[in-house]
């Protein structure tokens, strides 16, 4: 048996149409599975669903509207007569609404950056975990979070109320994953460190923290992670090959979280 295998399950990508998400979906209509992806953007949506071709879907939403996964599903549902998985990428930065330091975090900053990355989360796992209970299915739900809830910079990425979202998934996702496991729903989370996505462009343009980076993630010669770097994870976790695995925290980072960040000459 090919563990490996996503054949004939059906997958939920929310924020699935462009970066970290598309690539997934890639990845995870290689391994057999019919995909639903989600995102706020119609031209990124229209532009996903030709890339991943026939029987694949795209849905345009917005992840912070609670009605958006319940839509995916059902779109699930409807287009391939079954929902199996839910990997939740959504989110993103809140530096462009004054996330930064706390003693200069605005209260726009923390109304939106949760919005953004915490309660997005919530709606899509609550979508899902429903649709599980409903029908009896043995789901997997997979949720990004960030390297930085464990392992913070304080010189270059020193966004407080995004990597307070980012701990709180991880503590919301073990929690669901005790509370579920007796109806083998598995919770599970993937914690990437500095990847080449949209939301990184401010880090890749900059010099000084591109030389951050090549001694903080040491691993393929110290450069910037790659979207297709997670994908292996993300099917792990939503084939059988993780069936006996939840409330885990996996790391794709570089070697970020074991590393200090500077050169050994300084």
């Amino acid at each position: 048996m090919n563990f490996n295998s996503l054949e004939d399950r059906a997958i939920v990508i929310i924020g699935g149409t462009t970066g970290l998400g598309l690539s997934a979906a890639r990845a995870c209509a290689r391994a057999g599975g019919r995909v639903v992806v989600c995102g706020r953007n119609p031209e990124s949506a229209q532009q996903a669903e030709n890339l991943l071709g026939t029987p694949h879907r795209a849905l345009v939403g917005d992840a912070t509207s609670s009605v958006t996964a319940q839509a995916a599903i059902q779109l699930s549902v409807s287009a391939f007569g079954r929902f199996d998985a839910l990997y939740h990428v959504a989110g993103g930065s809140g530096r462009q609404f004054g996330d930064g330091p706390l003693h200069q975090v605005t209260d726009e900053a923390i109304e939106e950056t949760l919005r953004l990355n915490l309660i997005s989360m919530i709606y899509s796992n609550r979508a899902a975990v429903k649709e599980f209970l409903n029908f009896g299915i043995a789901g997997s739900v997979l949720n990004m979070g960030s390297v930085l809830a464990e392992s913070p910079s304080p010189k270059h990425f020193a966004t407080h109320i995004y990597t307070a979202a980012k701990s709180a998934i991880v503590g919301f996702t073990k929690s669901c994953a005790a509370y579920y496991a007796n109806q083998n729903i598995r919770f599970n989370v993937v914690t990437p460190g500095l990847v080449e996505t949209p939301m990184a462009r401010r880090a890749a343009e900059n010099e000084a923290i591109q030389g951050f980076i090549r001694h903080k993630q040491p691993l393929a010669g110290g450069r910037m992670g790659l979207p297709e770097d997670l994908d292996a994870a993300v099917v792990f976790f939503l084939s059988d090959s993780s069936r006996y695995v939840t409330g885990q925290v996996l790391a794709v980072d570089g070697g970020w979280s074991v590393s200090e960040g500077v050169s050994r000459d300084e």
